[in-house]
């Protein structure tokens, strides 16, 4: 379903400005370029997709940046006032539990430390420190992002999320280098941000909580999924024009409050909901015998987390069709020619925590081989707000605070590794991941870079090789090591959970270095799960353990996944879509895959744990019509017996009583008789608990949260994404009833689900055939977060009726685009 054709004048119209502006305002001559000025062309497609192309890197990033501020100004500009430190100033101190705070302190000490600028300092090797070409990209995106605000001017801006806000100001490529860091360790260090800043000593100890997940937060402090803010948050005050001389504050009182910290193993390997589905299908699994990949990333649907999709060309050097997160300048996940590939969140630890034997009579001191090591202090204090606090490290890393689990008392405190803090390698890596060609060329830079942050990869090439890998950077905690050095009293909290906590006293507990790792305290690739295939690999948030269920791959430590353990819902039916598809049993034609079959699959909205229990509970709701609620209170499952007799185990927009059955399982209804077998982890556990009386509490209970809301309403009726005026309708479901096309949201009483917090977001199936790839694709919230903008709302009309955008990687295709509109943008080096 291409786009149609009304947009055409629309984009005409703006392009035609676009070209006036650049016209009055641009040096975009031969001459011009040749004299070291940054010059892009950009063709924007239908959607507003922009497919880039850039004589070398410094102007590609300045076409990147121009082009995504030109979309997204207010995103970008909202991730650099956070790696600023300025959220508290402009946003004011309550971000979600008073994070604003947390986060401005968090980046204030990487700001006090130099942390980037040390790291971007060294041999350009793009391994030790970023490449030039990377360093080139960088600085031309933070380029072409200035060029577009000077002349739009900040009060011209249209999104009104930002148009006229003081924070809206030229950006640096260091700027574009510390959001950059922030991904980076959002699943460490970021994500025990608040355990960073509460840590102190005994007699000054401040209480915080710090989530403890395998998957990462958003980007530090960034506001929560789904929420709006700094759109509908009220300005701070400005006052960095008042006196230098304005008193400090201890921050006391402002952080959190005191709250113990339950340790525990996600279920569904994103916790947050932040997580992905991919498929690599291999020459055995597709009609053509081409390689073909499905990419289906779940992340936020507002915010800096989005994805913006992009076409990045430098002659003979780069060539990638994809999206990237909004204020990334390469592709993250997309296709060359030759080889198509995404990404999923790992199950791996990012951090190791370190139990640290204090000095006897000093808590800032700690034992290290029997000698005394001092902490190193650090005060930090957020310019113009005259808040201070004082930060602790030691040579591991920075001492952590959470309360009833890693407690800071005169004996005892820990501190984190985080091998990701040092690691600026990735854009690098990304670069190298658009330039392979196969499956062979990526498996060597993954070997050689080691720059995944918190990410697999799952890929297919034209050969029609399969590929999946969790090489992503993972502290060196071997079994041996763990064995050796995790105290009795962590060792069950390591087998349950991946999470290592060492012996802080000796160095023989110190994490070490692999002979192959590319750099020290990682595993190296030989630790790292791979497998490649003829027919498929997939992964859905799970561990590596059934990557292919025909190939099990056993034996790694523990940190980086489980084996033999229960497979969440949304893996099972991941494997067995690909299953069914390949022996011909899903309804659809033929056996093996084609993008047309693919697309169906992904989008064909089955629930699994509805299939498993549908019967068993509309059996058990019909024989017990009345149940009593959490609360005591009896409630009437008659509705509620006949909206789920007729539901059709599926969360399309036409599907009634889906949303029901979503609430029985989030209120725990979701109970199996038989446990789970390793020997079947596909298939079990699957039957209904129909004797346990909580299975018909929470039944009773997702009633009474439906109250003044149909039982049998359709799913589109009630799931809604706003846009402008409008309520567009949105199919699918949340994980925890084993929804493969993820929409997570929350209810509102008597109303339904008016706003998607995350859940599918760039969806792209791609063909490598020999003609060039092929395929579909999609960004499900569109291509700009501007309400003003002609890309706010166009895709997700389109993702709501289950269409699709084509791929328009080669020439012939995106000329072949109807809407297709090109300009040039530049700018003189010396004046960026």
């Amino acid at each position: 379903m291409p786009h149609s054709h009304p947009w055409r004048r629309r984009l005409a119209a703006i392009t035609a400005l676009a070209l006036l502006a650049v016209a009055l305002a641009v040096p975009t001559s031969p001459a011009a370029a040749r004299q070291g000025g940054y010059e892009a062309l950009i063709r924007r497609a239908s959607y507003g997709v922009p497919h880039i192309t850039a004589r070398d890197f410094g102007s590609l990033g300045f076409g990147v940046g121009y082009a995504q501020a030109e979309d997204n100004i207010c995103l970008i500009a909202e991730n650099v006032v956070t790696v600023r430190a300025q959220r508290t100033r402009y946003f004011g101190p309550t971000g979600e539990d008073g994070s604003n705070i947390t986060s401005d302190l968090f980046h204030q000490k990487a700001i006090d430390d130099r942390t980037v600028e040390r790291l971007l300092t060294g041999r350009r090797d793009g391994i030790h420190t970023p490449s030039q070409e990377v360093r080139d990209q960088v600085r031309g995106f933070a380029a072409g992002y200035n060029a577009y605000l000077r002349r739009t001017g900040p009060g011209r801006l249209t999104d009104p999320a930002c148009a006229g806000k003081p924070w809206v100001r030229p950006i640096s490529d260091l700027d574009v280098w510390r959001v950059h860091w922030t991904t980076m360790v959002r699943a460490g260090s970021g994500a025990l941000a608040d355990g960073i800043i509460a840590a102190a000593p005994p007699a000054t100890s401040t209480a915080a909580t710090s989530p403890l997940a395998s998957a990462p937060s958003a980007r530090t402090a960034a506001p929560p999924a789904g929420s709006t803010a700094p759109r509908q948050a009220a300005p701070k005050r400005d006052t960095t024009a008042e006196p230098a001389t304005r008193a400090t504050t201890e921050i006391t009182g402002q952080l959190p409050a005191p709250k113990a910290t339950a340790v525990v193993k996600a279920r569904d390997g994103a916790p947050a909901g932040l997580g992905s589905n991919a498929y690599g299908l291999g020459s055995d699994a597709t009609v053509s015998g081409a390689g073909m990949l499905l990419a289906n990333p779940h992340f936020p649907w507002d915010g800096p987390e989005r994805f913006y999709r992009m076409h990045l060309t430098v002659p003979g050097r780069y060539d990638v069709e994809g999206a990237a997160l909004v204020g990334d300048p390469f592709v993250e996940i997309g296709h060359n020619g030759g080889l198509a590939w995404s990404h999923t969140v790992s199950t791996a630890r990012r951090f190791v925590w370190h139990k640290l034997t204090l000095v006897r009579g000093d808590p800032t001191s700690y034992l290290y081989d029997g000698k005394p090591r001092r902490m190193t202090s650090h005060t930090v204090t957020l310019q113009g707000e005259g808040t201070s606090r004082t930060l602790y490290d030691t040579h591991f890393g920075p001492v952590v605070l959470v309360p009833g689990v890693f407690d800071w008392t005169a004996d005892t405190a820990y501190a984190i590794s985080d091998p990701n803090a040092a690691n600026l390698r990735a854009l690098d890596g990304w670069l190298a991941m658009g330039r392979a060609r196969s499956v062979p060329q990526l498996r060597k830079e993954l070997d050689r870079r080691q720059f995944l942050p918190w990410v697999n990869v799952i890929a297919a090439d034209r050969s029609g090789a399969a590929f999946y890998a969790d090489h992503s950077l993972v502290p060196r905690v071997t079994d041996r090591l763990a064995a050796a050095c995790i105290p009795p009293a962590w060792r069950d909290l390591y087998a349950t959970s991946g999470q290592a906590v060492l012996d802080g006293s000796r160095s023989r507990c110190a994490l070490g270095r692999d002979p192959d790792a590319a750099v020290p305290g990682i595993l190296g690739p030989g630790h790292l799960p791979t497998l490649v295939r003829r027919d498929y690999v997939t992964n859905s948030n799970d561990s590596y353990w059934l990557a292919n269920p025909a190939h099990p791959l056993t034996g790694f430590p523990r940190v980086i996944g489980d084996e033999r353990t229960e497979r969440s819902l949304r893996t099972r039916l991941g494997v067995d879509q690909v299953q069914r598809r390949l022996a011909g049993s899903d309804g659809l034609p033929g056996t093996r895959f084609t993008v047309d079959r693919l697309w169906a699959v992904t989008l064909g909205n089955r629930t699994y744990a509805g299939e498993l229990v549908h019967d068993d509970l509309v059996r058990l709701c019909t024989a017990h019509p009345v149940a009593a609620a959490s609360d005591g209170t009896r409630t009437d499952l008659t509705a509620a017996c006949r909206a789920l007799r007729g539901w059709d185990l599926r969360v399309d927009l036409d599907s009634r009583g889906a949303h029901l059955f979503s609430e029985f399982t989030l209120a725990g209804g979701l109970r199996f008789a038989d446990r789970f077998d390793p020997a079947a982890p596909l298939t079990t556990p699957r039957r209904l608990a129909v004797d346990d009386p909580r299975v018909r509490t929470a039944l009773a209970d997702a009633v009474r949260r439906l109250a003044g809301i149909p039982l049998d309403a359709r799913l589109g009726d009630l799931q809604t994404e706003p846009r402008g005026g409008r309520r567009i309708p949105i199919h699918g479901g949340r994980p925890e009833p084993g929804a493969f096309n993820m929409a997570v949201d929350m209810l509102v009483p008597g109303v339904g689900y008016p706003k998607v917090r995350h859940g599918t977001s760039y969806l792209m199936a791609v063909e490598l055939g020999p003609d060039g790839p092929s395929g579909r694709q999609l960004l499900t919230y569109s291509q700009s977060a501007n309400p003003n903008s002609p890309w706010y709302a166009d895709q997700t009309t389109l993702y709501s009726r289950k269409g699709w955008d084509t791929i328009k990687f080669t020439e012939r295709q995106l000329r072949a685009d109807p809407n297709l509109v090109s300009y040039r943008v530049g700018s003189n080096r010396t004046q960026d």
